[in-house]
């Protein structure tokens, strides 16, 4: 059940199969609309050399910042709803992918569950995250690693470009 106090989250948004920008806009529309998202704000698109798993095409990147009721464990139900929608298929791990929605951060609360650990643990080393994050405010606390603006230039640019 929804809580009734809004609640803000950062979400990351990654595609490299098919339209991927159609597919980041279509899902960032989903979410949008959805009753219990209250606001969204979505980044600019960046073009990213793939991580892990090299094998596979470049991504398309970009971060939300949202206004939500929903709890966090809630919240994630929907976005693995989402990908679902749009073909996600999880055959190994950093594999390609249709669409891949990760929180990054919900209200600044930390959670070590398995299924749910808060902030994202590896967002923070990840500029292709940072980035598009910091673009939509760079004084964006992610748990005690710092701002997103502070970790974007400290992350630099190479193998991320603005679409």
């Amino acid at each position: 059940m929804p809580d009734t106090r809004p609640a803000t989250a950062a979400i990351a948004f990654g595609s490299n199969l098919g339209a991927s920008a159609d597919t980041i806009a279509q899902a960032a529309g989903r979410l949008k609309n959805h009753p219990h998202i209250l606001s969204l704000r979505l980044s600019p698109l960046y073009r990213t050399a793939p991580v892990g798993y090299t094998d596979q095409p470049d991504f398309t990147n970009a971060a939300a910042i949202i206004e939500t009721t929903l709890a966090a464990r809630e919240l994630l139900d929907l976005l693995q709803q989402i990908e679902h929608d749009f073909g996600r298929e999880r055959p190994f791990a950093n594999a390609p992918r249709t669409l891949d929605l990760d929180i990054v951060d919900y209200a600044h609360t930390t959670s070590s569950d398995p299924a749910l650990t808060l902030p994202h643990p590896r967002a923070h080393l990840r500029a292709f995250v940072m980035r598009p994050l910091a673009d939509l405010d760079p004084a964006y606390i992610i748990g005690q690693h710092g701002t997103a603006g502070a970790l974007a230039d400290a992350l630099g640019a190479d193998g991320i470009r603005l679409l």
